[in-house]
């Protein structure tokens, strides 16, 4: 029923897995070590057609100079953090309250409502590009961070309360009851009882979310355009010149874009792994 153990495998198998671990690893970071090895050749070799060649000299110091002082990276990059910090609070912050109503109060529409928000999860993002686009236009808020931001907490609400509904709904709810019998109101319960147990599923929730938004390309060019609102993963395009595309500057330009998520999951790693493992162990 279950996979058997590759210790108790013959040696064979073992010599076969071990050597397959590494292959594996190494065709995953391919495409990272590629964009690594673009970002600091020359522009000279992709003008001369050597892609995939070592670099003839050394232009690290010169696409990432360019890329922080000679282009409006650090404004995209701003604005990337303009548009996701904030749609991760509000979606966290949303989340935490439905979830907390989904998953405390018994109401007859409790599991309809419930499978709502699942199912907006299975919508292809696709097929919302023309009307949210439009939607935004007759708003006003197209090429705006504010209508970015307000488009990704609609979004983003519906997995977000899946996960925080179901983590709520394991909490012990006799401390629920305690406090409602010593004549806590129901707010209270919410922000003194239940938030403080939630800290591991909303840090774990919050990386998740700033993630998503920050790698998002797709909304990034359906509903903005131009320096003042474009996050970084749209920005990166502007390399591009008229007559040919400068790899070099894009590829330093996407190590750039990849730095703060990739920090914001090392300075919260602990409690990142903390709050997708509560519960997993009895």
């Amino acid at each position: 029923m279950f996979p058997k153990p590759i210790e108790k495998s013959s040696r064979s198998v073992q010599i076969g897995y071990q050597f397959m671990i590494p292959v594996a690893l190494i065709l995953w970071l391919l495409p990272l070590i590629a964009v690594a090895l673009f970002s600091i050749k020359p522009g000279v070799d992709f003008t001369s057609g050597s892609y995939w060649s070592l670099p003839s000299a050394f232009g690290g110091a010169e696409n990432y100079g360019k890329v922080f002082f000679e282009s409006d990276m650090p404004r995209y990059m701003l604005n990337s953090l303009m548009i996701t910090i904030p749609t991760a609070i509000g979606a966290v912050l949303l989340s935490c309250m439905a979830g907390f109503a989904l998953g405390i109060y018994k109401f007859k529409a409790n599991l309809w409502l419930f499978f709502l928000f699942v199912a907006g999860n299975f919508v292809p993002f696709q097929i919302l590009m023309v009307p949210v686009r439009d939607l935004t236009l007759d708003l006003g808020l197209y090429n705006t961070k504010t209508g970015l931001v307000l488009f990704h907490v609609a979004f983003q609400t519906g997995f977000c309360t899946l996960f925080m509904r179901n983590f709520i709904k394991g909490l012990p709810y006799a401390l629920i009851e305690s406090a409602r019998v010593e004549g806590v109101a129901e707010w209270r319960i919410f922000v003194f009882v239940v938030m403080p147990l939630m800290k591991p599923a909303i840090a774990a929730l919050f990386v998740l979310i700033f993630t998503f938004i920050w790698n998002d390309y797709f909304w990034a060019v359906v509903l903005t355009q131009g320096v003042e609102s474009q996050p970084v993963t749209a920005g990166i395009t502007s390399f591009n010149a008229q007559f040919r595309a400068a790899y070099h500057l894009m590829s330093a330009g996407a190590i750039v874009a990849a730095l703060p998520p990739v920090a914001m999951f090392f300075l919260m790693q602990k409690h990142f792994v903390a709050g997708l493992t509560l519960g997993a162990v009895k």
